[in-house]
């Protein structure tokens, strides 16, 4: 399988997209619809997450096993150390190895239950990203990936000790970074110029999801963890009751976005898809970074 850094560095804009490991037969036929509509586009790659608070691991070798195997897309599987001993870790990432995944994304992950809990370490497990970075590098010829915060990560101080972090774990390994949800250009690009004047040119790959719904504003903003910058809720709430100008207007803002980050020099966005496909669809065809299905 080829790796993320392989898929991204194509001399042109690319685009990924991001699922989660179904629950249930139904959200099972969801999730491969969205495969199997996404697949034609040529993604540069697409992800799976671990649920919330590290939940759904087995579900999630599964799934990006099956992915892996059964189409043509690059998988790349989520691994958080939440709930996890060592034993834990070396047993999952030994999945995804027999799975043949070669793409990981290393994330330590909320605390389980409640995110802005005090995250406390398994007994037998790791306190820090870049330590699981390592363990993945050390394990296996994986191609790894990790968090990057536009809005901070909730536990750091200030933007010193953000950065901070963010380089030791590019130290540890990590080859690209895929950023939290946001909606701020300006708080990305601060990030960027932040981390390059460190000494870090590791792609940093945003992380956007098309608001479609009024639902959707407030999951943006709780996925992100900063409210809805006021040019977008100006678009956005005087259409709340009017479902196809509210999802038109998400799409365009989210257009709008997308191509402000490729302007700026980004390579690939990473489209947070809740296991449904239409709106990023209608998204990266109008950004023309698609490949047209009918040409194949």
């Amino acid at each position: 399988m080829a790796t993320v850094m392989e898929r991204i560095q194509r001399g042109t804009p690319t685009f990924s997209v991001e699922f989660f490991p179904p629950k249930n037969d139904e959200g099972e036929r969801t999730l491969w619809d969205t495969v199997r509509s996404v697949e034609p586009l040529d993604p540069a790659f697409v992800s799976v997450t671990y649920g919330a608070g590290g939940s759904s691991r087995d579900r999630t070798v599964r799934t990006t096993g099956r992915i892996a195997t059964e189409t043509t897309l690059t998988a790349m599987a989520h691994l958080t150390a939440v709930d996890a001993s060592m034993d834990d870790l070396r047993h999952v990432i030994g999945s995804y190895a027999e799975a043949g995944i070669s793409n990981v994304l290393a994330i330590r992950g909320d605390p389980p239950n409640d995110k802005d809990a005090e995250w406390v370490p398994h007994p037998a497990g790791l306190q820090y990203t870049d330590e699981l970075v390592h363990m993945v590098r050390r394990l296996g010829t994986f191609c790894v990936g990790v968090a990057a915060f536009p809005y901070l990560h909730p536990r750091s101080e200030d933007e010193d000790v953000d950065t901070r972090f963010f380089v030791q774990k590019v130290k540890a390994g990590a080859e690209f970074a895929i950023t939290q949800m946001f909606y701020d250009a300006d708080q990305f690009l601060r990030m960027r110029d932040r981390i390059a004047a460190a000494g870090c040119d590791i792609p940093i790959m945003p992380g956007l999801m098309p608001i479609t719904t009024a639902k959707s504003m407030e999951t943006g903003a709780d996925f992100s963890g900063a409210p809805l910058p006021r040019h977008m809720l100006d678009r956005l709430e005087p259409l709340v009751d009017d479902k196809d100008a509210l999802r038109d207007a998400g799409i365009d803002l989210c257009v709008e976005l997308s191509q402000r980050m490729y302007d700026e020099g980004v390579g690939n966005i990473h489209y947070i898809s809740m296991n449904r496909h239409p709106a990023v669809v209608d998204v990266v065809s109008r950004l023309g970074v698609a490949a047209d299905p009918s040409a194949s």
